[in-house]
């Protein structure tokens, strides 16, 4: 049987992590409502979270060093990014929207810029919350 009980704060939360757990929680809702839109938006929110953590690679990447399957040497932490990292990244994701959104105004695609305003209020529902 699946545990069904609510996501815990991670350990040492940082606000990446936190805000990635809400957004799951939500997709997880947004999937079995059949909702597309939200669905999609909240998949490229985390991915976005994702790579905002990822660690640069630099020189130490250059070499591939074959390690067997589950060698910790390999793992790096990912990078802890603030409340305010955060903030800025979804304020990002929601500026880009309604740039391309204004964009296919200016193309004759209404349609296209009513979705890419539909986006881009899903993703200001995180900023405007400050559980989020």
């Amino acid at each position: 049987m699946a545990d069904r009980s609510p996501p815990s704060e991670p350990s040492g939360a940082d606000a990446a992590e936190a805000a990635k757990l809400r957004l799951r929680a939500d997709l997880r809702l947004a999937m079995r409502a059949r909702d597309a839109l939200e669905t999609a938006v909240l998949r490229a929110v985390i991915a976005a979270l994702d790579n905002a953590q990822a660690v640069p690679a630099g020189d130490a990447h250059q070499t591939y060093v074959e390690r067997p399957f589950g060698d910790a040497s390999a793992e790096v932490p990912r990078l802890i990014l603030g409340t305010k990292a955060v903030e800025a990244l979804l304020e990002a994701e929601a500026a880009d929207r309604l740039e391309a959104a204004d964009q296919c105004e200016r193309l004759a695609r209404p349609e296209r810029a009513t979705q890419l305003r539909a986006e881009a209020a899903i993703v200001a529902r995180y900023l405007a919350d400050p559980k989020g």
